[in-house]
């Protein structure tokens, strides 16, 4: 799947709204932020989208992947939003990086935890706060923010070494871009 996706998820109490612009997202946070709750919302409203007071508004399927069957829930998912939520141990394994890269799903996962073994953009890694939106109204809206935005960075730096353990492509890329600022 190529291409932005928007999503909306909703209640008459509480809504999600966001965009979608790789095929990994990650969303981490404290407790009580809204993670689980987003993917609960998913999971009700796949399970009976007729009778869920859940409303989902998006261009492609929704699903939630889960459990020790998850190899084979996958290969039932083509062209869709896959959500995750943490606590699946299996997400941080090395089957599951190679599974998900024989897919053309957008996925979205909630860990608190690193997943080393997927590759994913750290400008792809996304917080929920509660906006004041709606105002008054009862109804909670909820949106992403990056954690590691474009002005994470206030100040200019200026290392004097750079060391890297890597010595294939990251070790190549850091040497020529410390040739070219005359950096060692």
């Amino acid at each position: 799947m190529k291409g932005k996706r928007r999503v909306i998820i909703s209640t008459k109490r509480l809504r999600y709204e966001f965009e979608l612009r790789r095929n990994l997202t990650i969303i981490r946070g404290d407790s009580a932020t809204g993670k689980t709750t987003l993917v609960d919302m998913v999971q009700e409203y796949t399970s009976n989208p007729s009778g869920s007071p859940v409303e989902l508004i998006c261009d492609k399927p929704c699903f939630v992947l889960s459990g020790p069957l998850w190899k084979e829930q996958l290969s039932g998912m083509r062209d869709s939003i896959v959500f995750i939520d943490e606590g699946n141990e299996f997400v941080k394994s090395d089957d599951f990086a190679r599974e998900i890269q024989k897919t053309n799903n957008y996925y979205v996962i909630v860990s608190r935890e690193s997943l080393p073994s997927l590759p994913y953009s750290v400008e792809e890694i996304y917080g929920i706060r509660t906006s004041g939106r709606y105002g008054t109204l009862k109804q909670s809206y909820h949106e992403f923010y990056r954690i590691y935005g474009e002005n994470v960075l206030k100040n200019v730096v200026e290392p004097e070494i750079v060391i890297t353990e890597d010595s294939n492509s990251g070790y190549q890329f850091f040497r020529a871009a410390c040739e070219a600022y005359h950096l060692k």
